[in-house]
């Protein structure tokens, strides 16, 4: 199974920055999606932004204030985010949907903790 490793969360001010960045061990055929999804206290996990097939969404909630982009040579995403406020609080997760032997399969990352406070 692909592995993923999570990095850049820690602890910030509101209207501060941080970028995360994701990278994947293991091989595989395709990359079909990627994206970074974050879980709050007391939350179910949400998408917080996503790429498919060269298109780029994002949670109503980021938009403006996050982006996310992709190293097409070492098959690596990251997630900039600026301007952070108190709800962007919680534990981020990288995901990747990809092709291996002809079949799709799913790796989560094990979570870094984005924490905004003042």
């Amino acid at each position: 199974q692909l592995q993923l490793e999570e990095s850049g969360g820690g602890l910030v001010h509101p209207g501060g920055s941080l970028r995360l960045s994701c990278v994947p061990s293991g091989g595989f055929s395709i990359i079909n999606a990627v994206g970074w999804y974050r879980q709050a206290p007391g939350k179910q996990r949400e998408l917080v932004a996503g790429i498919t097939g060269g298109r780029t969404d994002y949670a109503d909630s980021v938009k403006g204030r996050f982006t996310i982009s992709g190293d097409n040579a070492k098959n690596t995403v990251s997630l900039q985010m600026d301007s952070l406020n108190l709800d962007d609080t919680g534990v981020y997760y990288c995901n990747f949907r990809y092709i291996k032997w002809g079949r799709e399969y799913e790796s989560w990352g094990q979570g870094t903790q984005v924490t905004v406070s003042a």
